[in-house]
């Protein structure tokens, strides 16, 4: 996907940060790995319930592209592929936390008014 700098006016550095994390997934792979360390492509995808293995690895491409995460292949047998932040990356955990307190004070205030579902939960 190719990147834009957005600077037209105030509003546009918004656009340029949600293109780095837009999308379903991307947000929740950064939150487990800021909160969870480290982890094995397989680990993160068993965190994430509903996701498939075609887009782990979509997403995971896309966030180690744009230099948020990094991919360490651990010389051991089997084969490991290990994927963790960045520094770039963690300037983004303010925005992360942020991100998953709003959500469960909406899943909160919403509880019982709206659908719910919890992948993990079933």
């Amino acid at each position: 996907m190719t990147r834009k700098i957005y600077n037209c006016e105030n509003g546009c550095a918004v656009e340029s940060t949600l293109q780095m994390i837009s999308g379903r997934w991307k947000s929740v792979i950064l939150y487990h790995l800021m909160f969870d360390g480290s982890l094995r492509y397989n680990e993160l995808q068993k965190l994430i319930l509903g996701i498939t293995r075609r887009m782990v690895s979509l997403q995971l491409k896309d966030l180690e592209k744009d230099g948020l995460i990094y991919r360490k292949v651990v010389q051991e047998k089997p084969l490991q592929v290990v994927y963790g932040m960045t520094d770039y990356g963690y300037s983004l955990k303010e925005i992360i936390e942020l991100l998953y307190r709003w959500g469960e004070d909406f899943n909160h205030k919403n509880a019982g008014l709206l659908e719910e579902e919890c992948l993990t939960c079933n």
